[in-house]
Order: C-alpha cells, then sequence, then structure tokens
C-alpha cells in the first residue's frame, strides 16, 4: 500500500492513476483545503479500480501513524503542501507551517510506524536564479521566495534523516512546471480563485472565465522577450513518481529534476494553446514580477540516468490535454459528476 499525501490534488490525483495503472494499493490522504475530492472518484473511474481516502492533514502526526499502520503502508510519495510563490511573500510564516512542520510530523510519523521509503515532492525554485543553464542537479541552491525556501529547508532535512544511517530510502524530486491534464478530459488542474500558474490561467481565458492573460514583463533578454520555462506533462511528471518509488531499493537519498529539458516562452504556450483550441487568447502586457527570472529550464540527463525515465509529451500535447480538460470542466470540479457506464467503458478500453 502506497501513502500519497495531497493525493486529491492536481499532482497527486494523476500520481495514484499511475499506481493504480500499475497495479498498486493506495490510499490517499488530503485536508481539501486546495482539492476536490471528486478528482478521486474520477481516477477510480478511469482505473476501474478503488483507491481508499482519508481526509487528513499532515501536521496531524498521530493520524497519520494510525492510518500508516491501519493499511500497512509500505511507502508514503509526499505532496501535500502550499506551492504559490506570489502567496509565499504574503504569507510566509502559513508557508514554513503547513511545508516544514507538516512534513517534520509526517517523517515522524513514518518512523513510529517503520516506514522509511519516501518521495517527497520538491521544486526547481530551490535553484533560485539561474548562473548557467541547463539547471542540473549540481547546480548551486538559493530560493528567491518563501515557497522555495521550505522546500529547500525540507530537503535538507531529509538529507540530514538519511545521514542518520536510520535505513531511510528518500527520493527528492525537483520539478519544473507542470502543466497539461488527463487524456480522458476527467482529471486535471482545478485551482480555486484566480491561477497562480500560466496554463490554467491560459485556459479560463480560452473558456470565458476570465477576460484576458496578462504577460509580466516582455522586455527579458529572450527570442520575445517574455519569459522561457521548463513546462512538463503532468502525466509524464506522474510516470516519474512510480520511476523513483522503484528505484528506492537500497538506503539513501537521491534528488533528481524532473523536467523536459526544453524551454518554452509564454508567448509560446500561448500561441499553442490559441492552435489546440481554436480560440484568441487576449493578452496584456504588464511589468515585470519581482523573482520572476528571464530564462530556466532542466537538465533531464540524471533522471535518465539513476530512474531510467525520460518525458515523452510535447507542449501542443499539453495544452490539447488541458484544453480537453477545461472544455469538458468549465468550472472544473464544481458540480461535476462522474462519467456515465459508457464514458468509463470508453476510458476503460483506452488504457486497458
Amino acid at each position: 500500500m502506497i501513502l500519497v499525501t495531497g493525493g486529491a490534488g492536481y499532482i497527486g490525483s494523476h500520481v495514484c492513476i499511475a499506481l493504480l495503472d500499475a497495479g498498486l494499493d493506495v490510499v490517499a490522504v488530503d485536508n481539501l483545503s486546495n482539492s476536490n475530492k471528486a478528482s478521486l472518484d474520477r481516477v477510480q473511474s478511469i482505473c476501474g479500480r478503488s483507491l481508499v481516502f482519508r481526509l487528513a492533514d499532515i501536521r496531524d502526526e498521530e493520524t497519520i501513524c494510525e492510518i500508516l499502520r491501519a493499511f500497512g503502508v509500505t511507502a508514503v510519495i509526499h505532496l501535500a503542501g502550499l506551492k504559490a510563490v506570489g502567496d509565499s511573500n504574503v504569507r510566509p510564516m502559513t508557508y514554513y507551517e503547513n511545508n516544514v512542520l507538516g512534513t517534520m510530523r509526517l517523517v515522524s510519523a513514518m518512523k513510529r510506524a517503520n516506514v522509511k521509503t519516501l518521495v517527497f515532492s520538491s521544486s526547481a525554485t530551490v535553484y533560485g536564479i539561474p548562473r548557467y543553464l541547463p539547471l542540473d542537479e549540481k547546480h548551486p541552491l538559493d530560493p528567491t521566495n518563501p515557497y522555495g525556501r521550505t522546500k529547500l529547508v525540507i530537503e535538507e532535512m531529509l538529507k540530514d534523516l538519511c545521514r542518520s544511517n536510520d535505513g531511510w530510502r528518500i527520493c527528492n524530486l525537483r520539478y519544473f512546471n507542470p502543466v497539461g491534464a488527463h487524456e480522458s478530459g476527467l482529471v486535471g488542474e482545478d485551482p480555486l480563485g484566480v491561477p497562480s500558474n500560466l496554463l490554467p490561467f491560459v485556459a479560463q481565458v480560452a473558456i470565458g472565465r476570465r477576460e484576458k492573460l496578462r504577460i509580466w514583463g516582455n522586455d527579458y533578454d529572450t527570442p520575445d522577450g517574455t519569459g522561457i520555462r521548463d513546462f512538463i506533462h503532468v502525466i509524464d511528471l506522474a510516470s516519474g513518481h512510480l520511476s523513483a518509488l522503484r528505484q528506492l531499493r537500497q538506503p539513501g537519498l537521491l534528488t533528481v529534476n524532473l523536467g523536459t529539458g526544453n524551454g518554452y516562452s509564454v508567448l509560446d504556450v500561448v500561441r499553442t494553446f490559441e492552435a489546440a483550441s481554436g480560440r484568441s487568447i487576449p493578452y496584456e502586457i504588464g511589468e515585470r514580477r519581482a523573482g520572476d527570472v528571464a530564462v530556466c529550464y532542466a537538465d533531464p540527463t540524471f533522471a535518465k540516468d539513476a530512474l531510467g525515465w525520460t518525458s515523452t509529451r510535447s507542449l501542443q500535447q499539453m495544452c490539447e490535454d488541458h484544453w480537453r480538460w477545461q472544455l469538458q470542466n468549465p468550472n472544473g470540479y464544481h458540480g461535476s459528476k462522474l462519467p456515465t457506464v459508457r464514458e468509463r467503458s470508453r476510458h476503460l478500453r483506452r488504457h486497458g
């Protein structure tokens, strides 16, 4: 049994699909502060298999320990946490409490339950302003915002835990920019309030929920003046977690980038999404945001060497899959219904 914290969230729901499709049993834990349990109902419909859901907060050590013991959990994939860079600048202590303290209590519960295999959701924000490109795992670590600093503190904490020679098997996965949705259109990103990430905002403009996109700066030293990022399909990202889990056979610590190695500008994304959706994306140019960098993309070489993992999906597919999700779910999971028996059969045939 694999415990997935934050299992009802955007990345968590796709990780649950990857695990269930691989024949693994899953218990998903989520406090639903920024997610919707409907995602897990759809996960089970897609996979044709059941998972266990428990409403719980990772800061509740006793409850997490009880769950670990009750279901005979053998490994944890830890995705729970607050993740908005801008919000972290406004509420830094809330981020430290949720992300750092939450992880401390999760690890303490794992130790009590004798569960010592952990895949941790870290972030490329730990690198800060790139000193060279592409970013490999040896790049200096200097995050520029509280969110990134919480990820770095947790990484250092887990490094010290492994050095304690206590038999821990841990993998830190440094995500770049997850986008896209499950190809069925049933599971995708459903941010609460105004999206803080580019693609869901673009999709909401395309569907008519937002009037226009604001692009933060067009005077960067890039071909079209807008920032360049490494966008990775969430399905590829989810498969990286499965690869990491399979690789953790011996005690120790692995730290791995999950990115494509390709950089796309904001305007590249806008144009590709327009082509995928057949909709125009109006936008306006705003001032640069503090802390944003011009260019950031991964060196994914070590992921292939250490995990046998590579990304396979293009920006076009990322946009097509995200648009399918948005088109079928214009208001996200709000008021959503489970697919019909016919729809479920179609998805089972597709993925079976």
